[in-house]
């Protein structure tokens, strides 16, 4: 069995991976995220993971090497990590009474063969209509901004969702652990 490896700086990714009972190493790779000229969001993000995946193929010569990017995306407008209260705020004032797409893409890379399985899993929150007050209440007890949609559905979040869409809640923070699982399952990792 290849060791494994997650290439990702997020504790959240990790938390999730550990989910799966599995040694792993983490390492944060280092590359450049900036999204290119008419780059639909779909594109985007399993070229990062890939991306992700194979900035620490030096590293790790002889891996499975898993990479993930994700954004969320209201109206083909791609919304960041909020960084602060007032861009947060502003984020879950737009996606009151709508709905939000998660894209997160996925890269399992075999380092020693360079066989790469890619995908994007979508996962859609579908927001309760949210008042000034909500939002600067839900703001002020999690302060998720370093989120991407401003909320934490792992936390208080799930407060401001009328509903959720998707195969894989996993992949809502993260990590999409049942294409994950298939994808290891595909390089002859037992589970469980």
């Amino acid at each position: 069995m290849l060791p494994l490896v997650l290439g990702s700086s997020s504790p959240y990714r990790r938390e999730l991976l550990n989910k799966l009972r599995l040694p792993f190493t983490w390492k944060a790779p280092e590359i450049d995220e900036t999204r290119q000229p008419d780059e639909p969001a779909e594109s985007l993000v399993r070229r990062l993971s890939l991306e992700k995946a194979q900035a620490l193929t030096g590293d790790f010569p002889n891996h499975l090497i898993i990479g993930s990017d994700q954004v969320a995306v209201l109206d083909d407008e791609i919304l960041g990590k909020p960084h602060t209260f007032e861009r947060a705020r502003l984020q879950l004032e737009a996606a009151s009474g709508r709905s939000v797409t998660f894209l997160t893409g996925l890269t399992l890379l075999n380092s020693h063969t360079g066989e790469a399985q890619t995908d994007c899993i979508p996962f859609t929150v579908h927001f309760r209509q949210l008042s000034d007050a909500q939002i600067k209440r839900y703001l002020e007890a999690e302060q998720p901004y370093d989120c991407a949609g401003s909320f934490k559905s792992e936390g208080l979040g799930i407060s401001l969702f009328r509903s959720t869409e998707g195969t894989d809640s996993n992949s809502l923070i993260g990590l999409p652990l049942i294409r994950l699982v298939d994808m290891l399952l595909a390089n002859q990792i037992q589970i469980p």
